[in-house]
């Protein structure tokens, strides 16, 4: 696939993901759907407090200050909910003075049939089974699975990734699953000199520096990281990997199986990305957190 020039950046976000529904979605599970909507309608005008991704949001669409045309960031709102029981949502986005006015209000359907149609590059939910379809086609995807709130307290954004089966392919991850430690580093030392293929992450990392090359390089309002467990010598590969591609990431961590945790709080991450749920459980009291449902470590 040829390389795109530059465009808008447009991210979908569910509404739980936005803003923290779980008292009303506690309500829909127990209840049912004519007591949630219900409630929300009785709610509306009740602002709802920030959820998961909403640091990273409103760090997202501050940037667009410092952007011109045709570059740029769009968030589009795409949700389970009816317009009705939606208008809550709008209320709180306008409350918190959010730069969102799409929307799919989906009526208790899927959401992610919407996500081509408005040309999204990264879809988050908390809805596992949309982040597995939209994954399956070609969108990077992540269930937020966190229970930690974005930092506010500065203006720059600050995005982490693992490697394998999220940036990259899960090729490597592969040979380590099936054949154990000693094999994964043999293949990897062999390969060493041979890019690794893209995995769901590369088009929106890819997407992000573009955002880079265009915003002050002094004192940066946007940075990003890879926090890999891989070690020497499996680190050449991935360093000639994203020399081939012609992406820079800020920060590379390489921890050698270490936990990521203390380092993605050390990084003060507003959003983490892996394929490893393991890895997600333990970064999700700490920072806000993106379960990745792709490649070996998730088949079913």
């Amino acid at each position: 696939m040829a390389e795109m020039g530059p465009q808008k950046l447009v991210i979908a976000i569910s509404s739980r993901a936005l803003f923290n529904l779980d008292d009303a979605h506690h309500i829909f599970q127990t209840e049912g759907l004519e007591a949630y909507s219900a409630y929300q309608i009785e709610k509306e005008d009740d602002i709802l407090e920030p959820g998961q991704a909403f640091a990273m949001v409103k760090k997202l669409l501050a940037l667009n200050q410092q952007l011109s045309e045709p570059l740029g960031i769009e968030v589009i709102l795409l949700s389970r909910n009816s317009a009705d029981t939606g208008l809550r949502v709008f209320n709180s986005i306008e409350h918190y003075g959010l730069g969102i006015t799409r929307a799919a209000f989906c009526g208790g359907e899927p959401p992610w049939r919407y996500i081509e149609a408005f040309g999204c590059q990264l879809f988050l939910s908390a809805e596992s089974e949309d982040v597995r379809v939209a994954l399956a086609n070609g969108v990077a995807a992540a269930t937020l699975v966190s229970r930690a709130a974005g930092d506010m307290g500065d203006q720059q954004l600050r995005i982490a990734f693992d490697g394998d089966a999220v940036v990259f392919s899960d090729e490597a991850e592969r040979v380590y699953k099936e054949e154990g430690l000693d094999a994964f580093a043999a293949s990897e030392s062999a390969a060493r000199k041979q890019p690794l293929m893209g995995g769901p992450f590369k088009h929106f990392l890819s997407s992000l520096q573009r955002l880079q090359q265009a915003l002050p390089a002094e004192d940066p309002p946007l940075r990003t990281a890879l926090v890999t467990a891989r070690s020497a010598p499996a680190h050449e590969r991935v360093i000639r990997t994203l020399r081939a591609w012609d992406i820079r990431i800020d920060e590379s961590i390489f921890l050698g199986g270490l936990t990521k945790t203390a380092f993605l709080t050390a990084y003060r991450a507003d959003v983490f990305f892996d394929d490893q749920q393991s890895h997600c459980e333990h970064a999700s009291g700490h920072v806000p957190t993106g379960h990745v449902p792709h490649g070996v470590a998730n088949k079913k």
